[in-house]
């Protein structure tokens, strides 16, 4: 079991910002912005590369939450991040997007 299904269960507490039936978001406990936030399924998904045709209802409410969440938390500009797999930084095998905001970006990312 991750973290992160911990924090769904509430095993483990969070400063949760947003829930419904299909997703959670709360704050990251180390925020690499001003606004930093990570938006997990309920669903137990591991990577984004582990989602197929049926997560596409899923997976598009999370996008439409991630934008309603950023509004929410003061910021209509801001930069959705995931990553797929241990090579390029995902250390937490629960998929998830960080929602970051509130400080300048540079591009390419990394």
């Amino acid at each position: 079991m991750t973290i992160f299904a911990k924090i769904i269960n509430r095993e483990i507490p969070a400063d949760i910002v947003y829930e419904d039936d299909q997703c959670l978001a709360f704050k990251d406990i180390s925020p690499q912005a001003p606004m930093h936030v990570l938006l997990i399924p309920k669903q137990a998904i591991a990577k984004l590369t582990d989602t197929n045709e049926e997560h596409k209802h899923l997976l598009g409410h999370m996008m439409v939450k991630a934008g309603e969440i950023a509004k929410q938390q003061g910021h209509d500009e801001f930069r959705v991040v995931i990553n797929n797999g241990a090579g390029v930084g995902q250390s937490v095998f629960h998929l998830h997007l960080h929602l970051l905001a509130g400080r300048g970006f540079q591009w390419p990312p990394g």
